[in-house]
């Protein structure tokens, strides 16, 4: 602590480059393990994957109304059921590390992480939206499904960046539920594929 005090007087010259900054106080602990300690990519991970979950969940619902197939829909409940849920979570964190929660706001560049995760066939979310809306029958559900394996791998891929740079224990544990989840949903849509 004398060290941030001494960096606040103005006698920074004692400090060195590695030094723990303020913000890695242990009080970050007394809010629980999700505002514990977070990283940069914990951060990214929870914005983008709110946004990811949205798009997810838009495209469920339509699926739910449109979809020909029983089984199509019955999916497309279980993606919307299991994901709303997962947004709640990822906001509280958000919100107990005091990191924005408008996913996009500020962000500014992205990396590569953006278009991996919310590109689906080339397409963005409004794009694959507005081509879904103009499909009916077994035309929609072949597409639906197409869209959303393309949408899972993008937040397999989300999470297991978050699984090689992220910090915080919470955030981890949900990559790899995310990774085992989706990743059974896209072997279950292959399997749909195949009888349409």
């Amino acid at each position: 602590m004398s060290l941030a005090l001494a960096a606040c007087s103005g006698a920074s010259s004692t400090t060195t480059p590695d030094a723990t900054p303020p913000s890695a106080a242990p009080s970050a602990s007394s809010t629980g393990e999700a505002g514990a300690s977070h990283n940069d990519a914990d951060t990214m991970f929870a914005q983008m994957m709110i946004v990811h979950h949205e798009g997810a969940i838009e495209m469920a619902d339509l699926a739910v109304e449109r979809a020909e197939s029983e089984e199509v829909r019955s999916l497309a409940e279980g993606i919307s059921a299991a994901q709303g849920p997962e947004i709640e979570k990822m906001t509280s964190w958000l919100e107990a590390w005091g990191e924005d929660t408008m996913s996009m706001g500020g962000m500014g560049g992205m990396g590569g992480m953006d278009h991996g995760g919310m590109d689906m066939d080339g397409l963005s979310q409004e794009e694959a939206m507005a081509e879904l809306a103009g499909l009916s029958g077994a035309e929609f559900d072949r597409r639906f499904l197409e869209l959303m394996i393309a949408h899972h791998e993008g937040a397999v891929e989300m999470a297991q960046a978050e699984l090689e740079d992220g910090q915080n224990t919470e955030a981890l544990a949900l990559s790899e539920q995310i990774v085992a989840d989706q990743e059974a949903e896209i072997a279950e849509m292959q399997q749909l594929l195949s009888t349409i």
